[in-house]
This record gives structure tokens, sequence and C-alpha cells, in this order.
């Protein structure tokens, strides 16, 4: 018989557990990331990200963990549901709090659950038990974001609710050499990439890839500086504290990559990505001053080289940006699921959701044309 149980602090199910179950190949779902968010206060009932993950236990031993919150707002998600929101005022009713099973922050998609049997088989216990919570929480619904295609699938097979999204990500081709991953490109596109990443030379700007065990915790705050600096020229703040990405550096610095770039022997931007054995995540980036095309260098031409050096097969540079697409980053779909409480609601999204799907296909299909590719 399956009992579940309710962890407001990822430290109550321990490391080894998590990691047994999770692995910790994919950066974003293993115990060191997800406990350096909370140790480091950037996820909390303060922030408005309460944990509340699931632990599946069978005889006594635990074979299935999940990452759950309890929110009380939308941000840090990248799934958009602001109008969803402003449905339920609207009609006097409460969308938040609101449960969300997702990588805060992270706009990654991968595994969201952790588990020693198929996904398929835990589904019904841990539906059940996010339909207890949010009558307990008061919650109107519960999202899955960003997730693989097992957990997609049962989520279709359960009849939640399922989102189409897109994003840009660069994929391998056994590429040799950045110029060789040029060579599809069509000849006036070659040369636009061409120009950017001169501009960057001429500014007398050069750029580094520091390994995370290589990295300097002096470094890293150097770093946190311009990370910060980038949210502020907007008016806001990070949503990441600086102990954050220190305790990243001490728990998994083996996954992690720097790119900062120098001008005169100083630091002037960096960008800092994760990295699993198939895959690197572009994650933050920040600078002190604006440079003509150095966010394209640092964010993206920097990240194909390592991918293509290192052998791995994609890259995702994070989310939006339909700019991606002339530097080589091709659409590809990404996918939620969503519970909602409300029958009403949950029927009127339903229908709406479905609309969205065929518009979004039809879009990834009319991007996929603007490709800089060769046509022959």
């Amino acid at each position: 018989m399956l009992e579940l149980k309710i962890h407001t602090d990822i430290g109550a199910i321990g490391p080894d557990t998590w990691n047994r179950l999770c692995g910790i190949d994919y950066p974003f779902l293993r115990y060191e990331f997800l406990a350096a968010l909370e140790d480091s206060h950037s996820v909390s009932p303060q922030t408005g990200w309460q944990s509340l993950h699931i632990a599946v236990e069978q005889d006594g031993d635990t074979i299935a963990v999940m990452p759950l919150y309890l929110k009380t707002h939308s941000y840090g998600e990248y799934v958009f549901d602001w109008a969803w929101a402003d449905a339920y005022q609207r009609h006097g009713l409460d969308y938040y709090p609101k449960l969300v099973t997702a990588i805060p922050f992270t706009p990654a998609a991968g595994p969201r659950i952790g588990s020693s049997q198929p996904t398929a088989t835990l589904m019904p216990a841990l539906l059940d038990a996010i339909r207890q919570l949010a009558e307990r929480f008061g919650a109107s619904s519960w999202h899955g974001l960003f997730v693989e295609p097992g957990l997609r699938q049962s989520m279709e097979a359960s009849n939640l609710t399922l989102r189409l999204g897109t994003q840009y990500h660069w994929l391998n081709e056994g590429f040799r050499n950045f110029d060789h991953f040029l060579e599809k490109f069509a000849s006036r596109k070659r040369k636009n990439i061409r120009r950017e990443r001169q501009k960057v030379l001429d500014q007398q700007i050069s750029l580094r890839r520091i390994q995370g065990t290589e990295l300097s915790p002096e470094l890293l705050d150097i770093f946190y500086a311009f990370y910060q600096n980038t949210y502020l020229k907007r008016g806001r703040t990070g949503y990441l504290t600086p102990e954050f990405f220190q305790l990243l550096h001490r728990t998994m610095p083996e996954q992690l990559l720097l790119v900062i770039a120098e001008k005169g022997g100083q630091p002037v931007a960096g960008a800092l990505s994760l990295k699993s054995s198939s895959t690197l995540y572009g994650r933050y980036w920040g600078c002190r001053d604006d440079y003509d095309s150095l966010h394209f260098e640092t964010c993206y031409y920097q990240g194909i080289e390592y991918c293509i050096e290192q052998g791995l097969t994609r890259f995702d540079p994070g989310a939006q940006g339909e700019h991606k697409i002339q530097r080589g980053f091709q659409p590809i779909e990404t996918w939620s699921g969503h519970w909602i409480r409300h029958p009403g609601f949950a029927d009127a999204i339903n229908k709406a959701m479905s609309t969205e799907r065929d518009a979004m296909r039809a879009q990834i299909e009319e991007l996929t044309t603007w490709l800089p590719f060769r046509k022959d």
C-alpha cells in the first residue's frame, strides 16, 4: 500500500534518498540545486514559494519524490497564466494560492518526478494527494511545468489539460567546430554571425570559459553583481540571492560553467550555465555596461563552441527570444499539464488550450521557416 508524506523542507527527505530516485545528471532536479534554493531563502513562504514536497513510501521505503510548491503568485514560472488569474478575479474567485510542480525560476524541460517505478503507476496516488492538498490549502489548481515526454503522457492519460509552448534550442549535428556549424547557414546569415563576433573583438573584449571546479568564490561574487545589475536596469531585483550561487559552487561545481568577458583585464559581463552529460543549460546573465553584441557572444556563441568541444548534443539557452532563431537555435515544443479544481473553469481552460495548441503548432511551423540555414 502506498503512503504519501508531505515535507515543507527538502532536508527532511535528505540527499541520499532524493538523489537515489532523481539521479544527479539533470542538474535542476538533484537535491543540491533544490536545497540551495531553500537554504539561500530564494525559495520560501516569504518569496511566495512554500515547499510541500511529496514523498511516496511503500513498505517503509521511499519509492518516489516530487517537488511541489504552494504559490501566492505566478512569478518565476515562465508558463504564463496571468490571464487565468484575471478571469478568476473577474468572477469573484481566488486563483491564489495554487500548487506548482516545477523547478523555481528555471524554464528547463526535464524530469519532475524521481521514482523507482513507472510514473504512470504513481499518477493516481499523486493526483489524489494533490486534490487533498488543494482542499486543505484552498488552492485553485495544480500545474506541472516543462515536463518530459513520459510525464506528459501520464498527464494526458489522467485527463489533465495540456499546454503547448515553444523554446529555441541548438542541436549538435556532429559539428567539428564553430566554422563547420556556420557552413550550414545561408551566406548572408553566416556573415551576420561573423560580424557580431568581430564586433566583440573590435571592442577589445576577450572571453574565458571557466569550469565550476576552477571557479573562485570571488569571481562568482563579481558575476552576481552583474546578474543583479541586469535586473536593476529594469527597476527590479533578481530572484536569487548570492548565497544560492555560492551553495551551487560548493555542492555541485562539476555542473557549472561560467563564461566571463573581460576588457582591459577586468570582468565586464558573465553568463553562468549548468550542464548534464548531454545538454548545456544557459541560465543566468549579467553585465556591468552595455557592449555591442556582447550578449550574443557570451550567452550563445560561447555556449555553442563549448557544446561542440565537449560533444554535448543540445544547448538550451533559456526561455523566449525569437532572435535566437537567426543564430541557429531551432523552435522546439515544451509542455505543461494543469489540473483545475473549479469544474466550470476547468472546462473553459481546457477548450482554450485546445485552440491555443493548434495555434502554437502553426506558429512553430512558421518559425521553423525563419531558420538561417541553406535550403540545398
